[in-house]
């Protein structure tokens, strides 16, 4: 490994806020989605995991979630959490998953409707979140009103309104143009250097990875297990000198070979 890509040490001073423990998961048909996987999520961190289609990138999001439970291995929280709440993380899907009959303000308050906080009560902290995806002169308008990437930032503002801890993205921005997508790019890390999250986001693009990333796990092929973890030493904020730099550029040709690697690797399972 090149001093542009580092391993992460251990001995990183950040603490985890969640470990996975050899996990493995197999599906009711016989499928192995993962295998032995071992990774450990540090408070402040902003990791991209990284691999082919099937290779249980969303697998492991769904298990920290508790939406799935692992065949074997565990998920390990700090000591004074007891589990993965909705008040320590939230899930952004690959699709906006808006309800089209609600506007944008009743889509954003369903988490908080679930715990049972009226619509006056949530007032607040719903014109927050839309404040912060820029979206609050839309709180009364409806999906069907919207562009694509401004569904997908009522998806991501539904996701901040709990104000969580671990913020768990799978794929959100993949189905939109590339302008669209570059843009909520820096928006998204705009937010996460603003508020101080911790995110772990999937997607299969090296270059969406190096330029979001100060860490890139990459997986092997199916069954899916962590083969090189990455860092990505390129300083904050991030912009379109960025995007055209050598120093770039670098970053995408090493991680493209360690998965390229990776994809080798599945294939000798």
């Amino acid at each position: 490994m090149t001093a542009m890509a580092q391993t992460k040490m251990q001995t990183d001073p950040n603490p985890a806020i969640v470990s996975l423990k050899g996990i493995s998961k197999t599906f009711s048909n016989g499928t192995v989605a993962l295998n032995n996987m071992s990774l450990d999520i540090r408070q402040g961190e902003f990791v991209s995991l990284l691999g082919p289609s099937g290779c249980g990138k969303s697998t492991a999001l769904r298990i920290i979630t508790g939406l799935t439970g692992p065949s074997t291995g565990r998920v390990d929280w700090p000591q004074e959490t007891a589990s993965a709440t909705e008040h320590e993380l939230s899930f952004v899907f690959q699709e906006p998953t808006l309800m089209p009959w609600a506007t944008v303000f009743a889509n954003v308050w369903l988490p908080l409707r679930l715990k049972g906080i009226s619509q006056r009560q949530a007032h607040d902290s719903v014109m927050e979140a839309l404040e912060m995806v820029g979206l609050a002169e839309f709180s009364k308008s409806y999906p069907r009103e919207l562009s694509g990437g401004m569904k997908m930032r009522v998806s991501i503002a539904r996701a901040l309104v709990t104000k969580p801890k671990l913020l768990l993205m799978d794929e959100p921005f993949a189905a939109l143009d590339e302008i669209t997508r570059f843009k909520l790019n820096n928006d998204l890390l705009h937010l996460w250097e603003t508020f101080g999250w911790t995110v772990v986001f999937v997607t299969h693009s090296v270059f969406e990875s190096v330029y979001l990333s100060d860490r890139i796990v990459v997986m092997a092929a199916r069954p899916g297990r962590v083969v090189n973890d990455m860092a990505i030493d390129a300083p904050y904020p991030r912009d379109e000198s960025f995007r055209t730099s050598t120093v770039y550029s670098g970053f995408c040709r090493e991680v493209s070979q360690a998965l390229h690697a990776a994809m080798d690797a599945g294939d000798d399972m």
